[in-house]
């Protein structure tokens, strides 16, 4: 095993993609729920695909159209949006220095309650809730 610690450049996470079921209320959760910057808003074939992220944060989600790739057959197409109905199909992990008035925040806005803020056994303490297209969002205290 080769260790190239001191030798590489810094890698960074740029974008990383979730689901979206209907864009108007995915874009309403990721910036009005959780107070995300609307960064790229670009529709294509009556698709949308809405970049969003934290302020003053360089890391992105792009929520796009499930299965739009023309190499998903209908069958993987089916498995996808079932996946996406029951809420195994996409997560993502956020951190937050006040767990607690972002739980509130979400609880009162669109997000499905999936666990309530807890200390995790393994050390961290968090909550999980659904976005309006069942994706698992964990947000754990930072």
């Amino acid at each position: 095993m080769t260790s190239h610690s001191g030798t590489a450049a810094a890698i960074t996470i740029a974008q990383t993609f979730l689901p979206h079921s209907d864009p108007e209320a995915s874009l309403a959760f990721y910036r009005d729920t959780l107070g995300f910057e609307v960064r790229l808003d670009v529709g294509y074939e009556g698709m949308r695909w809405i970049t969003v992220g934290p302020v003053g944060q360089p890391m992105s989600i792009v929520l796009h159209p499930p299965a739009v790739d023309p190499g998903v057959t209908d069958e993987e197409r089916r498995v996808i949006t079932a996946m996406m109905a029951k809420g195994t199909y996409a997560s993502i992990i956020l951190a937050t220095k006040d767990l607690e008035s972002t739980f509130e925040r979400v609880q009162a806005g669109d997000g499905e309650v999936v666990q309530e803020p807890t200390d995790q056994p393994y050390g961290i303490r968090d909550c999980a809730v659904r976005d309006p297209a069942g994706n698992l969002i964990r947000i754990q205290q930072s």
